[in-house]
């Protein structure tokens, strides 16, 4: 990443001209992006300039100084300070312009990272302490999805709406019906993000209820903070897909609670992984050692992706090279991830059918390179 050491690199050992190649490798990977926060994204040379355009003060002068704050966070070993650089972004991108500007540019860097669809996904109500609505807010970024030529709007890429599990469950259902509202113009699907610890998604039943009722998708964040337990509970609730999921391998190294893998499996549930903010925020160790590959090998249908470019320092074609660095996983392995986060995407069928088909069109390719 521009103005940013990957961090992948802080912890390859082996020759630089090896890990440039082997990221090179990685570009031309085909890829769908399921798991992206915009407000944690931006580029570094986007939000210097939007905090100076609101007349925030950033936390480093310049572009290297402020690459380096971030990755100092990162790499801090606390959650709290890998989230202090939110209340950062979320103030840089506080009026219109700004949020189609990130929007039209997250889409961009996807592209470029080769994602063949990409769903972002963001918190609309946190906008309203900065005097922009929900609506505005959903709207502004909408716009910029669909104004970039590479991954246009219900084209190629959409929208899930989250909500903040640990707000009051009035809050979840003013974001349902956030959510709802633009159900058929690029709003894919609804979230639960936040502190998970002592927020079960049964506090937020109300919410949860309006979404299925809709017919709307869930993909809702559990597993990262807390017990294997809560990605089965987001399953009954209606859960699709599940952010993180990764303490879903507890279960799996546990005689007496393997049958929770099963029941993911047999509820079809796929896994957003994350592997380096997951390493970032403590819910795995360091990306060799992260449970990404034993839930694979177990069946588990799952995908990897970035969660947070700017705040883990990493690309998904660096995450995809930590993958092929550090574990055994292999091409092979990652291409197939890709087919099965396109099955598993919000957008419609006609839009999956389409990303299936490039992806084997690119793995064709690769494989007679």
């Amino acid at each position: 990443m521009s103005n940013c050491l990957s961090s992948w690199l802080r912890t390859y050992d082996g020759p630089m001209n090896t890990a440039l190649a082997l990221q090179a490798t990685t570009r031309a990977l085909p890829k769908v992006l399921l798991h992206e926060h915009l407000d944690g994204g931006l580029r570094l040379t986007t939000l210097l300039e939007l905090l100076h355009a609101r007349g925030l003060t950033p936390p480093a002068p310049d572009v290297n100084g402020l690459a380096a704050w971030f990755d100092d966070n990162a790499h801090a070993g606390s959650l709290e300070k890998y989230l202090e650089g939110f209340a950062l972004t979320v103030a840089a991108m506080a009026s219109p312009a700004a949020m189609r500007r990130v929007a039209f540019e997250a889409a961009e860097d996807a592209a470029l990272d080769g994602a063949v669809l990409a769903e972002f996904r963001i918190a609309p109500l946190l906008f309203e302490a900065h005097g922009i609505s929900g609506e505005a807010t959903i709207e502004a970024l909408l716009q910029g999805l669909q104004d970039s030529p590479a991954l246009p709007l219900n084209q190629r890429s959409g929208l899930i709406v989250c909500a903040m599990r640990h707000l009051p469950p009035s809050e979840t259902v003013r974001a349902a019906r956030l959510a709802l509202r633009y159900q058929s113009q690029g709003v894919l699907g609804f979230d639960l993000a936040g502190a998970e610890r002592g927020h079960p998604v049964a506090e937020h039943e109300e919410a949860l209820k309006l979404i299925r009722d809709a017919g709307m998708p869930m993909t809702l964040h559990a597993g990262e903070a807390d017990a294997a337990e809560r990605v089965l509970e987001a399953g009954r609730a209606g859960a699709r897909r599940i952010g993180h999921g990764v303490h879903l391998v507890d279960a799996l190294r546990d005689p007496q609670r393997r049958h929770l893998v099963d029941e993911a499996i047999a509820l079809g549930l796929h896994l957003e992984v994350c592997p380096t903010s997951n390493v970032h925020t403590g819910a795995a160790a360091s990306i060799a050692s992260h449970p990404i590959t034993e839930l694979w090998r177990a069946g588990v249908s799952l995908s990897y992706h970035t969660d947070n470019r700017l705040m883990s320092c990493i690309g998904h074609s660096e995450e995809a090279a930590a993958l092929l660095a550090q574990t055994p996983l292999t091409a092979t392995d990652l291409v197939a991830m890709a087919r099965q986060a396109a099955q598993h995407s919000f957008l419609g069928a006609a839009q999956r059918q389409a990303a299936l088909q490039a992806i084997d069109r690119a793995a064709s390719r690769m494989r007679a390179a």
